[in-house]
């Protein structure tokens, strides 16, 4: 954990986020010269490293992981595909910090980035305020689930996945799973093993039969960028791949769980219902994803009309100081990666190389 200092609060480059994006930026903004702390600063609002991997369920094990890409210059050891994922992820980028010197300051949590007079940036947070010259925001999605409304109410328990750690407190129950992504998958895999599961999806899922190459994520992401250009609200890239032969998935098909049924009208006290067929449940799991965390970014006016931030690349289009990565077309491993090497190219462009790198 990296003690918390009141110094060094002016830097050219701030990045909000530990996660894969931001250790990625980070990584590359130190390959290009910004110094640590004096350069560049990194906030992280979590006590530890890990990023949302360090909250997943402990029953989420490295081999029922929806892929993995590793870190710039630096591989994922060998982890037993039993080892839970939220041990093994947190320790691997918490010796990346170590290896690349790289400065994370945490738990810090920034409440709001807001312009300033003298064309930098005042970045708001729970520890005093920081200045910087631009900004990458990698703040993900985790902390913020998104829980879709019904009408009714539900004397039962209620959770989204965000909060599930497991299936052995469902044993013997009868438990909603809904959402038609990956991680529904995984709840679907280990509730089946031991309680009486029901599928319900807003669509049919998409099954993308055989691997996912180079050329379909090209075409998926590509999808999403169109998104993010017109400024529309964010689609997650794992939304459009559809669900493909993962072993959660193939252990999901051999409880035989994935009979997918339509979504129910409404709740009621004892359960769900689709008009007259009224269904007595336990619980209900939300496996219905999460939202871009960009709140604090409000004062900066990036939200356009018609619902979304308009990038360009990583970039902000209102304002070529922000950037954001992890965020729409960038929001996997392998994209964060990328996402995290194209936006410090552009601030490069933007702000000019740090001194020790600009030739004589």
């Amino acid at each position: 954990m990296t003690v918390y200092s009141a110094t060094n609060r002016e830097v050219d480059v701030l990045v909000i986020g530990a996660g894969q994006a931001g250790l990625s930026a980070a990584y590359h903004l130190r390959r290009r010269g910004f110094a640590p702390y004096r350069g560049f600063v990194v906030l992280d609002a979590d006590d530890a490293p890990g990023g949302a991997w360090a909250h997943r369920s402990p029953s989420l094990r490295m081999a029922t992981v929806h892929g993995f890409h590793d870190l710039p210059d630096s591989e994922l050891p060998p982890a037993d595909p039993d080892a839970p994922a939220r041990e093994v992820v947190p320790g691997y980028f918490a010796a990346y910090e170590a290896r690349h010197a790289l400065p994370v300051v945490r738990p810090v949590r920034v409440r709001a980035v807001r312009p300033r007079p003298d064309g930098r940036l005042t970045v708001e947070t729970d520890r005093g305020d920081w200045t910087t010259r631009a900004l990458i925001n990698a703040t993900g999605t985790w902390t913020r689930p998104f829980l879709p409304h019904y009408p009714g109410h539900f004397a039962g328990r209620q959770l989204h996945y965000a909060d599930y750690r497991g299936p052995e407190e469902f044993a013997g129950q009868r438990v909603v799973v809904v959402g038609g992504g990956a991680s529904a998958i995984q709840v679907l895999s280990e509730l089946g093993a031991v309680a009486e599961t029901v599928w319900v999806t807003r669509t049919p899922p998409v099954f993308h039969e055989g691997p996912f190459t180079a050329e379909y994520g090209r075409a998926v992401v590509a999808r999403v960028e169109e998104r993010v250009r017109q400024g529309l609200p964010v689609r997650s890239v794992v939304s459009v791949t559809g669900l493909g032969p993962s072993v959660a998935y193939r252990r999901a098909e051999e409880l035989g769980v994935l009979d997918r049924q339509p979504m129910f009208d409404r709740l009621t006290e004892h359960g769900v219902a689709w008009g007259d067929r009224e269904l007595a449940v336990d619980a209900i799991v939300w496996a219905t994803g999460f939202r871009s965390e960009t709140t604090h970014l409000a004062p900066l006016g990036l939200r356009g009309p018609g619902g979304g931030i308009r990038m360009e690349g990583t970039r902000a289009a209102a304002d070529p100081r922000v950037h954001l990565v992890g965020y729409g077309p960038s929001a996997s491993t392998i994209g964060a990666n990328r996402a995290g090497r194209a936006a410090v190219n552009e601030i490069v462009g933007l702000l000019g190389a740090p001194a020790a790198l600009t030739p004589a």
